[in-house]
């Protein structure tokens, strides 16, 4: 890998053709990790950080896939300066951000699309835990796009040893997936942290899965994708994991800190805790049921305790199972 932050290369006497070049965008944890993933593949990658020497331009002027992993708030900010830069159109563009974009709503895909039109574009989301990933364990994760050419040639590029990559034709879906989750993962923290027991985490991610099914099927997702790797498989992996920077914010919360001590001294950003907002804004503008998020809302906001959202959960009306899966 070459780390766009010190030196640049020119790859074009040595790009076999069964070989490409990649940008990623964004050097923190999940893009530094995505990078050396393709690399194990025997890729070109090129790492850029806006700290880094390196000028945007002089990484994605003949970049074939550039992937943004930079944080929901420098979204907009990235897509701006590409797009003054100018990219090819047979450039293939891959979001691995999960978020939802505080002024409209739209996914970071959907803010892709809208800027670059006539391009490709492709999202990668599933169980991806930065961490284990960097230790070499196995993972698998999903590529999708409605345009299955661009979903494998992205396929083609990450898979290696120890990362199994999938693909399906549900790009929102998919997205919609790996950002809810993390609204539900602070839920999940939270259960941990006031030790409510592996009963209580269980019905609060099996009820989980509806709420997220009906915000997805709403904005045009489909049911099938949220019961696969990028629904319920990164539902399980971040709600259940320490290693979580959102997790981390719902236990801690249940442990009496606030919430201004807990993002001042987490490692990164907490998705979630922005989605949450937005979540809320669109769930009125939509009529979306959303009772677990709700909660963690009030809870963000300082509008009741942990165990007071605990308590407003077990104390709603009484239904059958599965009359919610669509509506609530």
């Amino acid at each position: 890998m070459v780390n766009a932050n010190t030196q640049q290369t020119d790859f074009t006497e040595v790009n076999p053709n069964s070989q490409k070049i990649a940008t990623v965008i964004g050097a923190g944890a999940w893009g530094s990790t995505l990078a050396d993933v393709a690399e194990r593949s025997d890729h070109h990658v090129r790492l850029w950080s806006r700290h880094g020497e390196a000028t945007l331009e002089s990484v994605i002027q003949d970049a074939e896939i550039l992937l943004s992993a930079v944080s929901m708030k420098g979204v907009n900010s990235i897509i701006d300066r590409v797009k003054t830069i100018g990219l090819p159109e047979s450039a293939i563009i891959v979001t691995a951000t999960k978020g939802l974009d505080s002024e409209t709503t739209h996914t970071p895909s959907q803010l892709w699309q809208e800027a670059f039109p006539n391009h490709r574009i492709v999202v990668l989301s599933g169980p991806n835990l930065a961490k284990e990933i960097q230790q070499n364990l196995p993972a698998a994760t999903v590529m999708a796009s409605e345009n299955q050419e661009a979903a494998e040639a992205v396929q083609e590029m990450f898979a290696c040893e120890t990362f199994r990559v999938y693909i399906n034709n549900d790009p929102i879906g998919t997205e919609l997936g790996g950002t809810l989750k993390n609204v539900i993962a602070i839920a999940a923290g939270v259960c941990d942290g006031l030790s409510l027991g592996t009963n209580a985490k269980a019905g609060l991610l099996t009820r989980a899965l509806p709420e997220m099914i009906r915000v997805g099927t709403t904005l045009g997702a489909s049911t099938e994708t949220f019961f696969g790797l990028s629904g319920l498989g990164d539902l399980l992996a971040t709600c259940d994991s320490p290693l979580s920077r959102n997790y981390q914010v719902g236990y801690r919360l249940a442990q009496g800190e606030t919430l201004e001590e807990i993002v001042d001294s987490l490692e990164g950003t907490a998705e979630g805790i922005n989605t949450t907002q937005v979540l809320v804004k669109l769930a009125r503008h939509e009529q979306i049921p959303i009772p677990i998020s709700a909660q963690v809302y009030r809870l963000l906001k300082g509008k009741s305790t942990p165990q007071q959202a605990v308590q407003a959960l077990m104390a709603r009306e009484l239904k059958s199972e599965f009359d919610d899966l669509f509506e609530d």
